[in-house]
């Protein structure tokens, strides 16, 4: 019997990262000595198609299948997907998502309509949301590949251990491959981390 395990999906639209920052979170509990299970399904992912990441991680894991109306939080890259993927969450689980609009081919091909406004769309379901433009951020920061840092940091202070733990995760990647980036990545997760904050304020506010 599985206890104590914290599941996460992790979606958004190819090429902006999610798969990597699946990686990255599932190294950050091995570090901790947790059992991790994973799995991943990229449609076209490296054309725009739809990608979406489970991760699920505690003392003992015995399936990597995230169920619907079993996720602890929701880390969406994309409005739109974080729409359609929320009742994954179970109740009170959290979204935290990127408002900035990237529309998918299925879309683009007339498939399916873009939502108009995502965010109010999942609170009406129920849900809590942190929602802030993690592409503005990077951008603001000089690199817009950093926004799945971005949206890690964001992250960081929803989990069951301390956002120290992945921002060590993060740097021991950048450290061996890119170490110039060490500096600008912590920055970027140090900003996705404030902006979850000032959207969680906001939301009460509202």
């Amino acid at each position: 019997m599985e206890k104590n395990v914290t599941n996460i999906l992790v979606v958004g639209i190819g090429g902006q990262g999610v798969m990597t920052a699946t990686e990255i979170l599932a190294e950050a509990a091995i570090a901790l000595g947790q059992d991790v299970k994973k799995t991943e399904v990229a449609g076209m992912a490296q054309r725009g198609g739809v990608v979406s990441s489970h991760l699920r991680f505690g003392p003992k894991v015995l399936s990597p299948q995230i169920m619907a109306g079993t996720a602890d939080l929701l880390l969406a890259f994309e409005s739109a997907e974080a729409l359609r993927w929320c009742h994954y969450l179970k109740p009170g689980g959290l979204v935290l998502m990127n408002t900035a609009k990237l529309v998918p081919p299925v879309v683009n091909i007339g498939l399916y309509d873009y939502p108009d406004d995502p965010v109010a769309e999942i609170r009406a379901r129920g849900y809590p949301v942190r929602a802030f433009d993690a592409m503005e951020i990077a951008m603001n920061l000089g690199e817009v590949k950093l926004g799945n840092t971005v949206m890690l940091g964001a992250l960081g202070d929803h989990l069951p251990f301390p956002a120290e733990v992945l921002l060590d995760a993060i740097v021991k990647r950048f450290s061996a491959k890119k170490p110039a980036l060490v500096e600008l990545n912590r920055k970027a997760f140090e900003a996705g981390r404030a902006a979850a904050k000032a959207a969680g304020q906001e939301a009460v506010a509202a």
